[in-house]
């Protein structure tokens, strides 16, 4: 319940956010940031294989990192269960190993379709903010809306690697690609 409370209080948050230039982006960035970490909350990965139980969770960057040190002050000192949080920024697809998630940003859309192939069998969170990022296959797509962050998801995508995502997740999106089922 007091996740569900959190999620929610991001959803005010994202409402008050500035229209304008830099302070936007920034705040922006926040916000991606704060909703990566319930993401990773919301999603249920495979089981992981014996001795892997306290590995930690790791949220990889492609290319630019438009953040600015906010995943890293987001995550800081978190975990999920056992699994103590970590973030990698990552200039190449080919470093994802060991990624539980992998952000691409908008900077970086020439690298979508290699990353998305290179990780397809992968039991790997996809999260993108490039137009249409989920309708592209990628698992997770932000987008602003009136100043707002948004994000649809590729529940298909998600689930041909056996990627589960909570419905609680399910019901913020703006929209959910495929069979919710």
């Amino acid at each position: 319940m007091w996740r569900w409370f959190q999620f929610a209080i991001v959803g005010v948050v994202l409402s008050l956010l500035p229209a304008n230039g830099c302070a936007q982006q920034t705040e922006e960035y926040r916000v991606k940031a704060a909703f990566l970490f319930h993401f990773v909350q919301l999603v249920d990965w495979p089981v992981p294989a014996a001795g892997d139980e306290n590995k930690p969770l790791t949220l990889c960057t492609i290319g630019q990192d438009s953040f600015g040190g906010d995943l890293e002050i987001t995550f800081q000192g978190k975990s999920i269960g056992a699994h103590p949080l970590q973030i990698r920024h990552l200039k190449q697809s080919q470093e994802a190993a060991g990624c539980q998630v992998v952000f691409i940003g908008s900077r970086d859309r020439k690298q979508i379709s290699s990353v998305l192939a290179a990780l397809k069998d992968e039991a790997v969170l996809t999260v993108g903010e490039s137009d249409d990022f989920a309708k592209e296959g990628g698992m997770i797509g932000f987008s602003m809306d009136k100043g707002k962050v948004r994000f649809d998801i590729n529940v298909d995508a998600a689930a041909s690697v056996k990627l589960k995502i909570s419905s609680r997740l399910l019901l913020l999106a703006k929209s959910v690609i495929g069979n919710r089922s």
